[in-house]
C-alpha cells in the first residue's frame, strides 16, 4: 500500500509540475495590440498567515476571445523566503510579448507596472520575510490584525503624482521603465514557475466569458478573489467602473502576425467585387446589340434593342429580310438580290 501511495503521489506531483511549466511557458505569446488598462478594485481580506498577494493581470486567449482578466488573489508561497514577481506585457518590436510571473528570492522586473497593494512598479512593499515567517505591511495590505499578528506599519512613498493604470511596458503609450542592475541580477537567479493553484486560477478565468475584455469592457465582474479559483466566494471583489469603457479593436482577428495582409486583403477583396458588379451591367447594354445582329430569333424579344438597329442596317421593311433569309438558303443567293434591285427602280419609274 505504501508503495502504491508513493507512486500516486509522485505522479500527481509530476502533473502539477507539468501544469506549472505550461503556464510558465507563456512567454512566447505576442499580440499586435496593447492590453486594456488595469481595472480599479479593492483588495480582499487576507485569508490567513503565509499567503502572499499576487496582483491581477490581463492574459490573452487568442484572436476570437482576446484579452481576459486573471483576478488578483492570495497565494501560499511554495517555499519560505520566496517572493512573487508579477507578470507583465512588454513591447518587443513587432508586438506585445507576455512575460509570465515567477517565484524567487528577490522581486524582479515587472515592466514598471503599478499594480497596487505593494506592487508600485518596483519591488514589493506589501510585506517581507523575517525568521521564516511572512510579515504584512498594514499600509499596503488588507489584514485583520485581530487574527494576524505578524504585521508592521511602514508608509509607502509613491513618487508618482498621477494615477497610472497602464498595464504594459514600451510601445505606444506604454511605461518607459527599464530594469535596474539589481533586477537584472534577479532575472538570472533560481525561479519557480506559478504553482498549480495559480495555473488553475488562470484557466478558470480563461473559460469564463465574463472575464473577457470584449464582454466586460475593462471592468471584470471578478477582479479579485480571496483564494485561487474562488470565483463564487462571497468575498469576491468586483472592479469599479472608471474612465472610458474598453472597446476591443475591430481588426484584432486580422491584425496579429502579418498586421497588414489579413486585414488589408479582407477589405480589398470585398471592395473590388462591388465596382465589378456595377461595371458589368453597364457594359452589357453595349454588348447586347452585337449578339443580336447575328441571331435573328432574339430580335423580337427585346423590342427596344431591335427597333434601333433595324433603321440603321436596312431602311426597307422587315418583309424583304425574310425573303433574304430564304434566298440565302438557296444555292445562288446573289441573283435574287439583283432582281430585287432591278424591280425597285421599275417601281420608282412608274410614278414618273
Amino acid at each position: 500500500m505504501s508503495i502504491t501511495r508513493s507512486i500516486c503521489a509522485s505522479l500527481f506531483a509530476l502533473v502539477l509540475l507539468a501544469i506549472s511549466v505550461t503556464a510558465f511557458a507563456q512567454l512566447s505569446i505576442s499580440v499586435s495590440f496593447a492590453p486594456p488598462e488595469l481595472p480599479t478594485y479593492e483588495q480582499p481580506l487576507l485569508p490567513g498567515a503565509g499567503y502572499i498577494w499576487t496582483p491581477g493581470y490581463w492574459a490573452y486567449a487568442g484572436d476570437d476571445d482576446g484579452y481576459y482578466w486573471v483576478p488578483g488573489t492570495w497565494v501560499m508561497a511554495p517555499e519560505p523566503g520566496l517572493l512573487w514577481t508579477p507578470a507583465y506585457w512588454g513591447w518587443s518590436g513587432n508586438g506585445y510579448a507576455f512575460h509570465q510571473g515567477y517565484w524567487g528570492e528577490q522581486v524582479g522586473f515587472y515592466g514598471g507596472v503599478s499594480y497596487g497593494y505593494g506592487y508600485y512598479g518596483e519591488g514589493y512593499q506589501g510585506g517581507r520575510w523575517q525568521n521564516g515567517q511572512f510579515y504584512y505591511n498594514r499600509s499596503a495590505s488588507n489584514v485583520n490584525v485581530t487574527t494576524i499578528r505578524n504585521v508592521y506599519n511602514t508608509t509607502v512613498v509613491n513618487n508618482t503624482t498621477t494615477v497610472n493604470r497602464v498595464s504594459y511596458n514600451g510601445g505606444n503609450g506604454g511605461i518607459t521603465a527599464r530594469p535596474t542592475s539589481q533586477q537584472e541580477s534577479a532575472a538570472h537567479e533560481r525561479h519557480i514557475p506559478p504553482v498549480a493553484a495559480q495555473a488553475q486560477h488562470e484557466q478558470a478565468a480563461r473559460i469564463d466569458p465574463q472575464q473577457r475584455a470584449s464582454q466586460n469592457h475593462g471592468t471584470p465582474s471578478v477582479a479579485a478573489t480571496p483564494r485561487p479559483g474562488a470565483f463564487s466566494d462571497r468575498a469576491v471583489v468586483r472592479a469599479k467602473p472608471t474612465g472610458t469603457p474598453y472597446a476591443a479593436p475591430v481588426n484584432r482577428v486580422a491584425v496579429p502576425p502579418p498586421a497588414t495582409r489579413p486585414g488589408s486583403n479582407a477589405v480589398r477583396s470585398d471592395r473590388p467585387h462591388q465596382p465589378e458588379a456595377d461595371r458589368t451591367p453597364a457594359a452589357q447594354p453595349n454588348n447586347r446589340p452585337e449578339p443580336n445582329r447575328n441571331e435573328s430569333p432574339q430580335r423580337p424579344i427585346p423590342p427596344p434593342s431591335n427597333e434601333r438597329p433595324q433603321p440603321e442596317r436596312n431602311p426597307s421593311p422587315p418583309q424583304p429580310r425574310a425573303q433574304d433569309q430564304r434566298q440565302h438558303a438557296q444555292p445562288a443567293p446573289e441573283k435574287p438580290a439583283e432582281k430585287s434591285r432591278e424591280e425597285r427602280p421599275k417601281q420608282n419609274e412608274k410614278p414618273q
